[in-house]
């Protein structure tokens, strides 16, 4: 009990010590006094369980619920980027990975919620883990079982420019035992044998828009894929929202108004959910202030979550 206790209280401390270097962080940006990077970017965490309700990242104040009523609940306040539903709560009791490369952690049951600090993460079909570790140039994918034990899968190729792949930006379960993930301009596969494969390389628009703290056109992160087999992708560095279809054929479904860019979505059934943020660290009222779109199965828009209808995280 003494050693759990011990252990419980130096997570505790990892934990506060991670938080707390991430407000330092938007501080000093928001003075000045450091430039933002890869280091300082919104949150890319999005997903909707089978019953319906909606998880979210705000980089500010941490998760989100909101519930089939519309009810918003504050799950946690860890300031993490990436999330996963464990819906089946296999990880319930899991030591999940930690150290200097990034850390999860689990938030609540039925289902559990896991929070990755530094890199995107995603529950397979098989009902494993996958995450990538490493450096650019050396990065592999993963793969964690429910009792905790760890394998290579594959070691990532380079990028479709031919360059190390230096991270990528988000990762999601497909059919028949696939990944997918995002590189910064395009979505690749990862099939149940660990050959990869380019679905679709995604071009600029021809007139860019200007995003704060965004230099890349385009710059992929959260995908998602829903039953029909169409996948959606947040372009956030040009500020809009693609649909992938079975025919790969790319169109565009939403383009925000700069500063606001999209990050990360999510699909229930023909709805897409996208989080979205605003790209400045110089907003009157806080840093990287978030809202939630929905965009129903007939094509219309709305917001469902602002950061006025979230209580206590202003």
């Amino acid at each position: 009990m003494k050693l759990n206790a011990k252990h419980q209280k130096r997570a505790s401390g990892r934990k506060r010590l991670r938080t707390n270097c991430f407000r330092l962080v938007l501080t000093l940006v928001a003075m000045g006094l450091m430039s933002v990077s890869a280091t300082a970017h919104p949150g890319a965490g999005i997903a909707v369980d089978r019953a319906g309700q909606i998880f979210f990242i705000d980089t500010g104040s941490g998760l989100w619920r909101i519930d089939t009523t519309g009810k918003f609940t504050h799950l946690s306040r860890t300031l993490f980027h990436w999330l996963a539903l464990d819906e089946d709560n296999r990880f319930a009791n899991t030591q999940l990975p930690s150290g200097a490369r990034g850390e999860i952690v689990k938030v609540g049951s039925n289902p559990t919620v896991l929070l990755s600090s530094d890199y995107p993460i995603a529950i397979g079909g098989d009902g494993n883990l996958y995450y990538p570790s490493g450096a650019a140039g050396n990065l592999r994918l993963m793969r964690m079982t429910a009792a905790g034990a760890t394998s290579v899968v594959i070691a990532f190729p380079t990028t479709v420019n031919g360059k190390p792949l230096p991270y990528i930006g988000g990762i999601i379960a497909g059919a028949e035992g696939s990944l997918y993930y995002t590189e910064d301009t395009a979505i690749r596969k990862i099939d149940a044998a660990g050959r990869v494969s380019t679905v679709v390389t995604v071009r600029a628009p021809a007139s860019p828009p200007s995003i704060p703290a965004t230099s890349e056109h385009p710059y992929l992160r959260g995908l998602a894929r829903n039953h029909r087999g169409f996948m959606y992708v947040a372009d956030t560095g040009d500020a809009r929202v693609l649909k992938l279809a079975s025919s790969h054929d790319l169109t565009t479904i939403l383009q925000t108004q700069s500063p606001w860019s999209p990050t990360a979505v999510a699909v229930f059934g023909d709805d897409v959910y996208v989080l979205e943020f605003l790209h400045t660290v110089r907003d009157v009222r806080r840093d990287w202030s978030p809202r939630v779109r929905k965009i129903a199965s007939n094509g219309q828009s709305s917001l469902i979550a602002t950061l006025d209808q979230m209580p206590g995280a202003r």
